[in-house]
């Protein structure tokens, strides 16, 4: 097996443990867009673990771009494109109660039959995407 088998299975691994623990120790879903939303809601309560939460997910970029900078590129997509992808995204959350993280990661885990459906139409919505997109030549 590759070198970058080892690296993405780990990175899963980690995923998954990180996931665990914030259920465990706070019964908590590490759903991203969850985390962010509620940590820029005025009323929050539970500040701390949400800064904690972002500020790890900051420094372990940090981190892989220090050890492996090869690793981080651009995107192909001109970035208005991915500006509007990222406002797709963020109201695709809200419309489907929760991210890919928090679907695919901790719903599924916890056998949740909405996030099965979320998944499962975040992957057939992405395949398409990719088939649209080739089609039309990318983003050359």
């Amino acid at each position: 097996m590759t070198t970058e088998y080892w690296i993405a299975a780990g990175g899963g691994a980690l995923i998954g443990l990180a996931a665990t623990i914030l259920w465990v120790s706070l019964g908590r879903v590490a759903g991203v867009s969850g985390v962010w939303g509620e940590l820029l809601a005025p009323a929050t309560r539970d500040r701390g673990w949400r800064v904690a939460f972002v500020l790890g997910m900051l420094v372990a970029g940090v981190v892989a771009a220090l050890v492996s900078p090869a690793s981080i590129t651009r995107s192909p997509a001109p970035l208005g494109v991915v500006a509007v992808g990222g406002l797709l995204v963020g109201f695709g959350t809200r419309l489907g109660t929760g991210c890919t993280s928090g679907h695919g990661v901790c719903g599924l885990s916890r056998f949740s039959r909405r996030s099965l459906v979320a998944v499962m139409t975040f992957m057939l919505t992405g395949g398409v995407t990719v088939a649209i997109v080739r089609m039309a030549g990318g983003w050359s």
